[in-house]
């Protein structure tokens, strides 16, 4: 009798380790699947902000170059 208590509270414990583990790893496989999506929505937020990126580089670049046409032809190179 009292080893049959003794079996059964080691089977019992063993299925709430099991249990215990297995919700564990769902909880790992979770985060992992969340960090990924997050890692993909600054990917394609980095990828939507390329083109403003693009066209602020054009703009100050005309500007540079006007600016550098207009030192050029105000001080000519004397040497």
């Amino acid at each position: 009798m009292v080893v049959g208590i003794i079996i059964a509270v080691i089977v019992v414990l063993i299925v709430l380790w099991a249990v215990s583990a297995y919700n564990g790893l769902v909880t790992l496989r979770n985060r992992v699947k969340n960090g990924w999506a997050q890692i993909d929505v600054q990917l394609k937020q980095r990828t939507d902000l390329i083109p403003n990126l693009v066209e602020t580089v054009k703009g100050y670049a005309a500007h540079e170059s006007q600016v550098f046409t207009q030192v050029n032809n105000e001080y000519p190179y004397s040497g």
